[in-house]
């Protein structure tokens, strides 16, 4: 199933289960994970990527290695909000991928998250190989932890405060 907003996708999670955060790139895909309480997110891995096939095995395997209860993709929007080729073919991945499994996907806008990502690992003195390596699943808990906090933010408004 696909959630076309945060809210929806929210609401359809597993309770007590985590998520998975994707950045796909166009070489690899940055996989980030979230802890049950939908806290805080961390980096978990690169997927160097192949075909689809392959790649979509190896993330579902993450995903229910890892109790995942929801995917959630970056969506490459352009800077004045509209979509372009990168986020059609991230909506064309999800629908794929929706294909081969029953977890909710959803999207959360990934707009400057790699620029975040590799100011981050700059601050934290990260070498140049080091940053190559890692860059794309530290992206990928960028995005994660955004939505994560969105969903955060509208469980307390939900609740009154």
């Amino acid at each position: 199933m696909i959630c076309e907003d945060i809210a929806d996708f929210a609401v359809a999670l597993a309770p007590e289960r985590g998520v998975m955060g994707l950045d796909l790139g166009t070489k690899t895909i940055g996989v980030a994970l979230s802890d049950r309480l939908l806290s805080s997110a961390s980096a978990v891995e690169t997927v160097k990527r192949r075909k689809f096939t392959l790649d979509a095995a190896r993330l579902l395997e993450i995903a229910a290695a890892r109790e995942a209860g929801g995917v959630l993709l970056g969506l490459p929007r352009n800077m004045d909000g509209s979509e372009g080729p990168r986020a059609q073919s991230t909506r064309a991945f999800a629908r794929n991928l929706s294909q081969l499994t029953d977890l909710p996907i959803g999207f959360w806008d990934e707009r400057l998250s790699t620029v975040a990502a590799e100011r981050a690992l700059l601050e934290a003195d990260t070498t140049r190989k080091r940053r190559a390596e890692v860059i794309d699943s530290v992206a990928a808990a960028y995005i994660l932890q955004g939505a994560l906090d969105r969903m955060r933010h509208m469980r307390t408004e939900q609740h009154g405060g």
